[in-house]
């Protein structure tokens, strides 16, 4: 295989990029400079030398800790749990959300050999243990593999005695949290419902 045809294959094993736009990327970067081709090659090098997952939450960071969990300002008795730390970064920019995130790392979807075993499941039920956790928000995507991993989840925290609430129904079906715009969002963070009762209207 040759170089082109190499990165041409690489760049299509990304998430939303087709090969017609791994060509365009190819050919974009057989034109630029040398010094801007290094540049990216480093900061790609760096990515994966330096960031790795809080040791609270999973989000993704430099440090032992996000700035998210570090920061003083943020409620600890609220916990938003999301499947992926690009998640964090679309509820964040909405400015609504003042409380923690805990990141699982995928979503059940038995099809593809991911169970509970595959998610940080254990450190989330530890955090509500004994961290004082008042409310526990499901911000899974609303898809058949999130809601069935937010209702697992569900069932995992009942007898903890915690608060467990689910984004409102203002995300659309099937789509990804990490897509949406920051006003469907925040509506849905302000609409949040308890998930005993959603259970119950859909049971």
């Amino acid at each position: 295989m040759s170089a082109i045809e190499q990165l041409v294959e690489e760049f299509a094993r990304l998430p939303g990029i087709g090969r017609k736009t791994a060509l365009r990327l190819t050919y974009h970067l057989l034109k630029s400079p040398p010094a801007d081709v290094a540049r990216l090659a480093q900061a790609l090098l760096a990515v994966t030398e330096r960031v790795r997952p809080c040791r609270v939450c999973g989000n993704l960071t430099e440090d032992d800790e996000c700035a998210i969990c570090r920061h003083p300002g943020r409620d600890r008795r609220l916990v938003c749990v999301v499947e992926e730390a690009s998640d964090i970064v679309a509820i964040e920019r909405t400015g609504e959300y003042r409380g923690l995130y805990h990141v699982l790392g995928g979503r059940l979807s038995p099809l593809d050999g991911i169970g509970p075993e595959d998610l940080r499941l254990e450190p989330l039920l530890r955090r509500v243990r004994e961290d004082d956790v008042h409310e526990v928000i499901l911000a899974t995507n609303p898809s058949v593999e999130g809601e069935a991993t937010a209702l697992y989840i569900h069932q995992l925290l009942a007898p903890l005695g915690v608060r467990v609430t689910r984004l409102a129904r203002g995300l659309p079906v099937g789509g990804d949290l990490e897509y949406a715009d920051g006003v469907t969002i925040a509506e849905a963070l302000h609409g949040r419902r308890d998930f005993a009762s959603e259970e119950r209207t859909h049971g």
